[in-house]
């Protein structure tokens, strides 16, 4: 074979040098993290990235979750939609309603032939957003549930043991007070009312929030919450907030910067919370589970998930999907899914993950930081403690908060305002299962 002469080798090496590279696949990734949770998922990103050159997932902050979701509706109407979305765990039906517009998980991982199998997730995770042959339809990504948080500096000061959180709802009334004797503005407050007080508080109570197992068993399903349990909860906090052993603080996430601010002794909130409060808080925090009323048979019994996951939408180009595909696959890694949850406070939602955390002595070095799994695992769930599958519940939950402000502000009793939520809810679910086939 002839030898190539010298300069034209040279010019080659030049060509091929000078030759652009192949551009990466990029990913569309809409999400509704902000704060220190929004950067640990902007470096989840980046690390896929720089893990291989094929894809670049880009993740673009849409606002809350409801705006996220409301985004991607209207991008997919105009085909702009992006490959993945993060929708909150009560708009699931809504998205399985949406049969042309999402591509199920474990099609995707099927047809990109990907490992992946519902029975390495938690089943507290896993079983909401399976369907009823077991197939999973979104990918499990930030999975949290309430717990208690509390201010060891302010308990110093009320002369109340730092080292023991309140654990039942007289605990929690008994300790406040003594805070807000020792000066403290706020005695307690919540986040996220509906989810805390009627969603979680059923479920560690063994009550249904409504019938059908909760909505997992079909689309009739009828709320049904307006208890007697229930109504004395609400009656309880409306009374505490007269001298604001309670302090309602609004929707969401309002009632956050009460509690890193050092304003409320007590706080109940997303296990999530837990990094940005020990990003913007001064004090060291406690922690403890969900309280509950002693002398309820029974109880505690489990508590339910909130977070999101990811869905994939479809009309997105052919090489879009082989990179999500690969992105969940890397999201699965149990020293990801390990680093997320310690980073974040959201629960492991896969075995491995778990066992790795507990192997890497984290439990052990942070205090508290197993409360959440511990919490979820705790009893095998009932009917009344699997979780929820309710149409157009985003609406609904937004019903609840409107009637616990009316009871919280002294507007409505107790009795009638759980009464109305569930008669508005009721007929929400029905215009929702009017327009399904």
């Amino acid at each position: 074979m002839a030898r190539i002469p010298l300069i034209f080798a040279l010019v080659l090496l030049v060509v091929a040098g000078a030759a652009p590279a192949r551009a990466a696949t990029e990913i569309a990734w809409w999400h509704a993290m902000s704060g220190e949770l929004g950067r640990r998922l902007e470096k989840l990103a980046a690390d896929f990235n720089a893990s291989q050159s094929d894809y670049r997932v880009v993740p673009t902050y849409k606002g809350n979750y409801t705006e996220t979701v409301t985004a991607s509706i209207f991008a997919f109407r105009s085909s702009t939609q992006p490959a993945i979305v993060q929708v909150n765990e009560i708009a699931t039906a809504t998205m399985m309603a949406a049969k042309g517009a999402v591509y199920p998980v474990y099609e995707l991982m099927r047809d990109e032939k990907e490992a992946f199998s519902p029975s390495d997730y938690l089943p507290a995770v896993a079983g909401y957003y399976v369907d009823l042959a077991g197939n999973m339809l979104s990918f499990p990504f930030n999975a949290s549930t309430p717990i208690l948080y509390y201010n060891k500096t302010l308990f110093k000061k009320a002369g109340l043991d730092p080292e023991t959180p309140p654990g039942t709802w007289p605990d929690v009334g008994a300790a406040a007070k003594r805070l807000i004797d020792a000066g403290a503005p706020c005695g307690f407050t919540t986040s996220w009312p509906s989810w805390v007080n009627v969603e979680n508080f059923s479920a560690y109570h063994n009550l249904p929030l409504a019938t059908r197992a909760n909505g997992l068993g079909g689309l009739d399903a009828v709320l049904v919450f307006n208890n007697p349990l229930v109504i004395r909860h609400v009656a309880t906090l409306a009374e505490w907030q007269k001298t604001k052993v309670f302090d309602y603080a609004g929707r969401a996430t309002a009632a956050e910067p009460r509690f890193q601010q050092g304003d409320c002794g007590i706080f109940i909130g997303s296990s999530a919370t837990r990094a940005d409060i020990i990003a913007n808080s001064n004090f060291e925090v406690g922690y403890g589970r969900l309280p509950y009323w002693p002398e309820v048979a029974g109880a505690p019994q489990n508590t339910i998930i909130g977070g999101a996951t990811l869905w994939v939408l479809r009309g997105r180009p052919a090489t879009d999907y082989h990179g999500v595909a690969k992105f969940f696959t890397y999201l699965s890694r149990p020293e990801v899914q390990a680093a997320w949850h310690q980073n974040t406070g959201y629960l492991p939602v896969t075995r491995a993950a778990y066992q790795l955390t507990r192997a890497q002595g984290f439990y052990d070095r942070n205090p508290g930081t197993a409360i959440s799994i511990e919490q979820i695992t705790s009893k095998p769930p009932t009917e009344n403690s699997r979780g929820l599958r309710l149409g157009s519940f985003v609406l609904i939950r937004d019903v609840i908060d409107d009637e616990l402000e009316q009871a919280f502000r002294g507007k409505k009793p107790a009795q009638a305002a759980m009464n109305s939520a569930v008669e508005r809810g009721n007929k929400l679910l029905r215009q929702f299962e009017r327009t399904q086939p």
